[in-house]
């Protein structure tokens, strides 16, 4: 963990909250149930506790100052806390550190763990945009996830939201999940814009280890998802969202204005600075990597004894910082400068182009930006730009914010 001032200014923080309801089937997310959590953890004790890693944070980081630009809270579900607790953990770091004037604070929720007074409350704090997990319009589809919230509450909650003066409301969804067909995958696209979103997230539906979507996967019960298929999805998204006003900005991120786009997820993929609180959160300073212990137990027992969290770090070479911007940066609207390439990136960018892969116009102005299918194709082309092919092992860089969110 950094003992100096940081080398560049501006500032994220990411605030893991990691209690749920229930398990769904397909997360792997370091996240725990009331059953799971055990000795030495609660919801009710965890601000408290999460404010004092906040205030190592600041030992540890030295005297610089520090605009905070964006501030998420994830999960797990933060929205099972208290709105005030949310709050008092907003202005522990905006006493620490100092929020900047035209801070972006945002909080995930599901929709069956908000109602009107909630989002009011969390106005009144300084909360500025709220992400919602819809994952579908169709019951029998969020039946196979395990989730839990009947239809039609996520566009309630984005009603809600409005109302009580939130002008940036994202929706999450997922395609692909078994038993989800073409109509149903377009129903939710509908259902989703209908709602009034300034911002919408599509994933192509993981199977991961462990899981109990894996093992049923693995039992026979259900079919793993189809890559075509998939492909035919976001196809099927990407067009939907163009024609309703929300044009993509990264790969699985479409938003209606420049203004609406998620600007603590622009951080982690332009490689910014962050500082990750909670159980099992990964930060990033000046090509310092860390991550803390994963049960809320434990990095509260380590808290209580004065003792940083932090489990395990990683120093990142300049070849790795490079590596990263490039596996970052090209899932990007604006993809990467051609000079940010080193000499076997650009020998490969003509065939990129002369593939469709790459945009012919915006390699004349001396940029790498995916075409449609190219996005399809991200995993091929960054080995290319990366004088990787043949390879494989791009899974970590692509999922750096899944992992700074777990």
């Amino acid at each position: 963990m950094p003992h100096a001032a940081l080398d560049r200014p501006g500032f994220s923080v990411y605030v893991h909250v990691p209690f749920c309801a229930t398990r769904c089937g397909y997360c792997d997310f370091n996240t725990y149930t009331a059953a799971e959590l055990g000795w030495g953890a609660s919801r009710a004790a965890y601000a408290d506790t999460a404010l004092a890693e906040i205030r190592l944070a600041r030992t540890m980081l030295g005297d610089t100052d520090l605009p905070v630009r964006t501030v998420f809270f994830g999960g797990g579900t933060p929205t099972l806390l208290p709105a005030d607790d949310l709050g008092r953990l907003l202005r522990g770091i905006d006493a620490e550190f100092g929020l900047d004037a035209d801070v972006e604070v945002t909080t995930e929720a599901n929709p069956e763990s908000v109602d009107p007074a909630y989002f009011a409350r969390l106005r009144d704090h300084g909360f500025t945009r709220i992400s919602l997990g819809m994952q579908s319009a169709q019951p029998h589809v969020l039946a196979v996830l395990d989730r839990r919230h009947t239809p039609g509450r996520p566009q309630h909650a984005v009603a809600e939201a409005r109302a009580a003066g939130f002008e940036h409301v994202s929706l999450d969804l997922i395609y692909g999940t078994p038993g989800e067909s073409d109509a149903d995958w377009r129903a939710s696209l509908d259902a989703a814009l209908a709602a009034g979103p300034d911002h919408l997230s599509a994933y192509a539906l993981t199977v991961e280890t462990g899981t109990r979507l894996a093992a049923r996967v693995r039992r026979g019960e259900l079919p793993a998802p189809d890559d075509d298929m998939l492909a035919d999805r976001y196809l099927m998204a990407d067009e939907v969202l163009g024609a309703a006003g929300l044009s993509w900005y990264e790969v699985s991120n479409w938003a209606a204005s420049p203004d609406a786009r998620c600007r603590h997820n622009l951080a982690y993929w332009h490689s910014a600075n962050w500082w990750g609180i909670g159980p099992g959160a990964h930060s990033h300073v000046d090509g310092t990597r860390w991550w803390n212990v994963k049960h809320p137990s434990t990095y509260a027992a380590r808290l209580a004894d004065g003792a940083s969290p932090a489990q395990a770090r990683e120093e990142l070479s300049p070849e790795d910082r490079r590596v990263e911007s490039v596996m970052l940066g090209v899932r990007l609207r604006e993809g990467l400068a051609l000079d940010d390439l080193d000499d076997t990136g650009r020998a490969g960018v003509c065939g990129l182009v002369d593939g469709g892969l790459l945009d012919a116009t915006a390699y004349a102005a001396g940029r790498a930006v995916l075409t449609v299918r190219g996005r399809l194709l991200a995993d091929a082309v960054v080995r290319v730009l990366l004088g990787w092919e043949g390879q494989s092992g791009l899974t970590s860089a692509f999922k750096i914010v899944k992992t700074a969110h777990s």
